[in-house]
């Protein structure tokens, strides 16, 4: 039996690289994927997520990151906690992390994994990506593949 899987694209389209989860899930929206899969646009994130996170086997976020990486740097990572999760620096972080302990605490945290994508500007209004991470979005959408 195929896992019930939520792929979750979170970040702020208005903030240019910050917005590359939302793009995924854009992208994503264009292509058939297995019956078993939902998507959302989980859009900054937090606490109110929550009821939406429940009944998945497996939930696969799409965020950005502003690390030490090049731009565009994809990484795949399975966070059991959440000190697990990169310096995600974004106006939505301390939700998410807020979420996962949530869900730990409450014995519902599903598999996670958690793909970045390094960010090159997470701060101009502007609702297009810079091109080195628009150009990471095939590579995110193959991971996920690989995952589902």
């Amino acid at each position: 039996m195929e896992k019930k899987t939520l792929i979750l694209g979170v970040g702020n389209l208005l903030l240019k690289d910050e917005g590359v989860g939302i793009h995924v899930i854009r992208a994503l929206e264009k292509e058939t994927l297995p019956a078993h899969v939902t998507l959302m646009d989980g859009g900054t994130g937090g606490l109110h997520l929550i009821s939406w996170l429940t009944g998945y086997d497996h939930i696969i976020m799409v965020d950005a990151t502003l690390d030490t990486h090049p731009p565009g740097t994809v990484r795949l990572i399975r966070p059991k906690y959440a000190s697990d999760y990169p310096p995600l620096m974004s106006a939505h972080e301390i939700g998410l992390r807020d979420m996962i302990e949530t869900m730990i605490l409450t014995g519902d945290l599903p598999e996670v994994h958690l793909i970045v994508v390094s960010a090159a500007n997470l701060n101009e209004v502007n609702m297009e990506l810079t091109p080195k991470v628009e150009a990471s979005i095939p590579e995110v959408i193959k991971v996920i593949r690989e995952l589902i």
